[in-house]
């Protein structure tokens, strides 16, 4: 319940974070050549809602296995030594995501004490930067959850995106369509339908 709960929340997020970098772009577009006038603030906001983005979805997608990774090597593993190349990989990537959480906490906490702000918004610049903070701890949890499922083999990997399987079932699929395959799953709701 909880788990859905801050699933749907980490999702709306995300689109809040994605739909607000579009709409103001293309404000920015149509104030520029519709009306030869520009949002003075709209890239520096643009920008700063891109690396809330790119560094909040970094923990989503950790979660929900949406990186691509070269995995072909170590499938090819027997189990316990898949398991143990994954521990180590989740621990070399909680030593990179400690080391940036902690230039992040220093670079920071200097914007904090310097009281530098915005080039364009009259905003406090370590208020808007504090997304790097926010999104190594959430790495780091999310790397300290896929260790404990590799440790009580509830997970053997990190489970990346496999493109070139999602291809080949597009493919399958497209191919089946094409042909009118009766075992394709598609064509059958089809033909239920009528």
């Amino acid at each position: 319940m909880v788990r859905n709960l801050v699933t749907k929340l980490e999702e709306g997020f995300l689109s809040l974070l994605l739909v607000s970098m579009t709409l103001l772009v293309f404000a920015e577009v149509v104030a520029r050549f519709g009306f030869n006038a520009g949002i003075h603030w709209a890239q520096e906001v643009t920008l700063l809602l891109a690396a809330w983005f790119v560094l909040f979805g970094a923990s989503y997608g950790v979660k929900v296995g949406a990186h691509i990774g070269v995995d072909v090597f170590v499938k090819l593993m027997p189990e316990n030594t898949h398991r143990l190349v994954t521990l180590v990989a989740v621990g070399l990537c909680l030593v990179y995501c400690g080391l940036f959480l902690y230039g992040s906490w220093i670079y920071i906490s200097k914007m904090k004490m310097i009281g530098i702000e915005l080039e364009d918004l009259p905003v406090p610049k370590w208020i808007p930067m504090s997304i790097l903070v926010i999104g190594f701890v959430l790495l780091i949890i999310r790397f300290l959850e896929l260790g404990w499922k590799v440790l009580t083999k509830e997970a053997d990997g990190f489970h990346f995106a496999d493109e070139a399987e999602e291809s080949m079932e597009i493919a399958n699929e497209l191919k089946g369509t094409a042909l009118g395959d009766p075992n394709d799953s598609q064509n059958q709701k089809k033909q239920e339908d009528k």
